[in-house]
């Protein structure tokens, strides 16, 4: 059986990370976050009102740029979150009652623009040195002579 998940939420508290070793393979690092995934309705005075939001831990499996995008997630950011919606079960160690909870395994999580002060695009530090390198390269190979 599969299911599919697509929700609009706000991230509930900073991301955290985990790394998981698996044998000589690379590391897999899990990004984990809770969302309130709300549910606004127009009221009759022209007010939204949340009718049956709920919270569920966001998990993202992927390798080291977990570090960096636990990073761009930030606490009250709108997010986009497309996955696999699973519940979870599990027994309560004080009151030994059985426990469940969803969660999404997500594919996708993509930051909506609401909430968001300040976007900065630049290139990494490689990157500039290898444009520096190249275009070192072009200028030798000109030709000063111009033939006009």
């Amino acid at each position: 059986m599969s299911n599919q998940f697509l929700g609009e939420g706000n991230i509930g508290k900073e991301p955290e990370v985990k790394q998981f070793q698996s044998g000589n393979n690379e590391p897999r690092f899990l990004l984990r976050f809770p969302v309130y995934f709300d549910n606004p309705v127009k009221g009759k005075d022209g007010k939204f009102e949340d009718k049956g939001g709920f919270w569920a831990n966001v998990e993202l499996w992927m390798g080291e740029e977990a570090n960096r995008l636990a990073d761009l997630y930030q606490k009250g950011q709108r997010v986009q979150v497309q996955g696999r919606m699973i519940r979870d079960t599990w027994k309560d160690e004080e009151t030994d009652e059985e426990k469940s909870a969803f969660k999404i395994r997500a594919r996708r999580v993509g930051i909506l623009p609401f909430r968001v002060e300040e976007v900065v695009m630049r290139q990494s530090s490689g990157a500039k040195e290898e444009r520096s390198e190249r275009s070192e390269q072009y200028r030798d190979d000109f030709d000063d002579d111009i033939p006009f």
